[in-house]
């Protein structure tokens, strides 16, 4: 037993860069809590340091819309965890692969240096522990700001169970920090990771929470704290490999985002992996599924809804497959409407299918010095068709539209006949 995992340990070792990187890759790809936004740019010029441009391969986006390219990668796809839903579960009969913390250090400087990348997303299985993963992954970053003068981003996936100290030092060096909270509901990770306990990831997440909060006061003496994580935190939750209800999954989000102060939750759908457990799903959720809660997502982060009204409508606690969240709330809520679009606070306006923020924002200002009417929207560049029943100004309204028993009949996309070549 021992010649054989020696022998393992060897071929994995023969392994060249090139194949490791390619392992280790493709296995981060699972990972979609990979965001930029939320992060200040670090002034390269200033501190003689790498990293701080504005073009590369576009793999994830800043709040400005800027596309930003990120090497991310595990430093090992191991792990002495056997959760049911994960590809490099100890269990798993997948190739293995790992990076010392020094090869991670010269990919990101080598692939920046050709203007691939423009920072790193580093994640890991759990090797020996929690607190022995965790410490190379502060390397890593630790490295390559202080030794190597790297001024690009950085977001580190932090491990379940890391100790205070670790996290706290990770802070130092990344601009956003995040924890995986992998399944919905406690009842989800405990029957599909019995290993990970909620308690201790919402435990680290606190942690954090009080490091970021910190960093943005003064210190007595007047002087900032300092900089931890300011891109904030994230997590991710698995959608579709339990029985967890959209009303489920958004409640979650919705305890996180207020009690944690986190930047993004990202959902992502369940695929189905090689040699799966028994309690998994033989086919994965519609990835329409996923969307929509995306979307929900969005309407509690900038549009004022609270998330247990988005999916108040179905008695089954999902959100409708066929229409956008806030087009279904509408024709759910229909005693509301229509209003009037020169009257109508900002708040319900923000509730209109078809009106977006900036929408609303121009709306807003530009009913300050003139009357609106049905056409100066079309400027605004608003689906008109969308909009129509739940509107009335000088020359339009609803009348019998917003009455039609089948008004949702309007929105719902017509069937089509697929091709058979």
């Amino acid at each position: 037993m021992q010649c054989a995992r020696q022998e393992h340990i060897m071929n994995i070792m023969k392994q060249s860069l090139s194949d490791r990187l390619a392992l280790l890759s493709d296995a981060a790809k699972y990972d979609a809590s990979c965001s930029s936004s939320g992060a200040g740019k670090r002034d390269s010029a200033a501190t003689k340091g790498l990293g701080s441009v504005s073009n590369g391969i576009c793999h994830a986006f800043t709040p400005d819309g800027r596309c930003i390219s990120l090497l991310k990668i595990l430093l090992t796809n191991f792990c002495i965890y056997d959760c049911a839903y994960c590809i490099n579960r100890s269990s798993s009969n997948v190739p293995r692969a790992r990076f010392t913390p020094d090869e991670v250090i010269w990919l990101t400087l080598e692939f920046y240096r050709r203007n691939y990348i423009e920072g790193l997303f580093l994640s890991s299985g759990i090797i020996r522990s929690s607190d022995d993963t965790m410490s190379q992954m502060v390397r890593v970053a630790r490295e390559l700001r202080q030794t190597h003068k790297f001024r690009g981003y950085i977001h580190l996936k932090t491990i379940p169970n890391a100790s205070p100290a670790l996290l706290a030092e990770a802070g130092l060096y990344a601009d956003r920090l995040s924890i995986n909270v992998e399944m919905p509901t406690e009842r989800g990770l405990a029957d599909y990771a019995p290993q990970k306990h909620a308690s201790e990831i919402r435990q680290s997440m606190g942690e954090m929470r009080t490091h970021i909060d910190a960093a943005k006061d003064r210190t007595l003496t007047g002087r900032k704290a300092p900089r931890f994580a300011p891109g904030g935190q994230s997590t991710q939750m698995i959608v579709g490999a339990d029985q967890a209800t959209d009303r489920d999954i958004l409640s979650s989000s919705s305890s996180l985002y207020t009690g944690y102060k986190l930047r993004r939750v990202y959902y992502s759908a369940f695929s189905p992996i090689p040699d799966a457990s028994a309690i998994l799903p033989i086919r994965p959720p519609p990835l329409l599924r996923e969307h929509r809660l995306y979307q929900a997502d969005w309407l509690f982060r900038f549009y004022g809804f609270q998330f247990f009204e988005i999916t108040a409508a179905r008695t089954d606690g999902m959100l409708d497959l066929e229409l956008d969240p806030k087009l279904a709330w509408a024709l759910a809520n229909r005693a509301l409407f229509p209003i009037d679009l020169n009257r109508a606070p900002r708040e319900m306006l923000l509730r209109v299918p078809g009106l977006g923020v900036r929408s609303v924002q121009a709306i807003v200002a530009a009913r300050r010095h003139r009357h609106l009417r049905l056409e100066d929207l079309a400027k605004l560049k608003v689906s008109i068709r969308k909009i129509k029943p739940f509107l009335y100004t000088t020359g339009w309204s609803p009348g019998r539209l917003a009455d039609q028993q089948n008004l949702r009949q309007l929105f719902v996309p017509q069937p089509q006949q697929l091709a058979l070549f």
